[in-house]
């Protein structure tokens, strides 16, 4: 047999289960899913969308706000969507799962305001398939709180219409 079957990491499990929920997702800016794993059972899942009974990127186009960073650069960004870690931490508030100690598999580095949810929510660890082009704000709050950022990939993800 020439082909020897080389079994998926835990890691690497988990992180191709993220991109296939992030194909539900609703904004083609990022389609990215969400997983929120603890002791390699999936506690819950998230994609980026508009909130529920709100019309949806794909349907009604983006809702484009630009952003004057401190540093005086500017960035637009998509604000009709919930991001997929939002949306997978909102999802395990709503039905009651305990996301605690739990580890966050994403397809690039939360925003700023994501991190600060992943935080808060008690999760201890986070998987990136790749670098958000704006999330040194995200590393430095991780690395001050403890929790262990990792990426798969230091590349950089860049969305489109910055």
């Amino acid at each position: 047999m020439s082909d020897t079957y080389i079994r998926p990491t835990w890691d690497e499990y988990f992180m191709k289960i993220t991109k296939v929920v992030g194909e539900r997702s609703t904004c083609d800016r990022g389609r990215l899913g969400c997983v929120i794993v603890k002791d390699h059972q999936i506690l819950v899942t998230g994609y980026s969308g508009a909130a529920s009974g709100l019309a949806h990127c794909d349907e009604v186009g983006h809702q484009i706000k630009k952003v004057t960073h401190e540093d005086g650069r500017e960035s637009n960004h998509c604000v009709r969507t919930a991001h997929a870690e939002q949306n997978a931490i909102i999802q395990a508030a709503k039905v009651g799962i305990s996301i605690k100690d739990a580890t966050l598999y994403l397809g690039m580095t939360p925003c700023a305001t994501c991190a600060r949810m992943v935080i808060n929510a008690g999760i201890k660890r986070v998987v990136c398939a790749k670098r958000y082009h704006a999330g040194e704000e995200s590393e430095e709050m991780f690395r001050k709180t403890g929790i262990v950022l990792e990426f798969i990939n230091e590349e950089l993800e860049q969305y489109a219409n910055q």
